[in-house]
């Protein structure tokens, strides 16, 4: 999980106003301190704008996944306008990973969306009901799947970002396949397949 935007690319832009050291170095302070793990940023801008008494402080994120955040704040001190930015900014952040987090959220009661579904050929109805031959069912859809060596914490987001039921790659801690999936219950489980 990502604990903190380190080399994170900032564009600092002041308007009608020379930028300072001191608010500078606040800015890049607060856009770094946005700690959460997803939507994982990849660009910030901030533009900094000051007309008459007013101070106007905007910061766009561009994210992982084509997402885009912005926010701006008006104030009379510069200062306040930036942390007011970033407080919306953190929440926006905050609403996109929930929206992830309930799209992917596994339903609580069982109904039929849940049923394996099967496919049989046509030679099936040729058997009578009470044939003790289960018949074998044929693979309707073949997916091609490619093992990538990666941590359990990156297969962890991968699942979550996916609609896959499950991913497949191999462990950089222990060099060997491992599978990681939903359980039921919402809880992430790994499983390593021996060879």
């Amino acid at each position: 999980m990502q604990t903190a935007n380190v080399n994170l690319p900032i564009t600092i832009t002041v308007r009608h106003e020379q930028v300072t050291d001191a608010l500078r170095e606040h800015a890049q302070k607060k856009i770094e301190s946005l700690h959460l793990d997803y939507p994982r940023i990849i660009e910030a801008k901030v533009i900094l704008d000051v007309q008459k008494n007013r101070h106007i402080a905007e910061i766009i994120l561009f994210c992982a996944n084509h997402i885009t955040i912005d926010a701006h704040t008006e104030g009379k001190d510069m200062y306040v306008a930036l942390d007011e930015t970033i407080e919306k900014i953190a929440r926006r952040m905050r609403k996109h990973k929930t929206r992830l987090l309930k799209k992917n959220r596994p339903h609580r009661n069982p109904t039929i969306r849940h049923l394996e579904e099967r496919y049989f050929t046509e030679d099936v109805l040729d058997h009578p009901e009470d044939s003790e031959i289960d018949p074998e069912p044929f693979i309707v859809y073949p997916d091609n799947y490619s093992i990538r060596t990666m941590f359990k914490e990156d297969a962890i987001m991968q699942l979550e970002l996916s609609d896959r039921p499950f991913v497949l790659y191999k462990s950089a801690r222990r060099h060997c396949l491992t599978i990681v999936y939903r359980r039921k219950d919402g809880e992430y489980s790994a499983m390593d397949i021996k060879e």
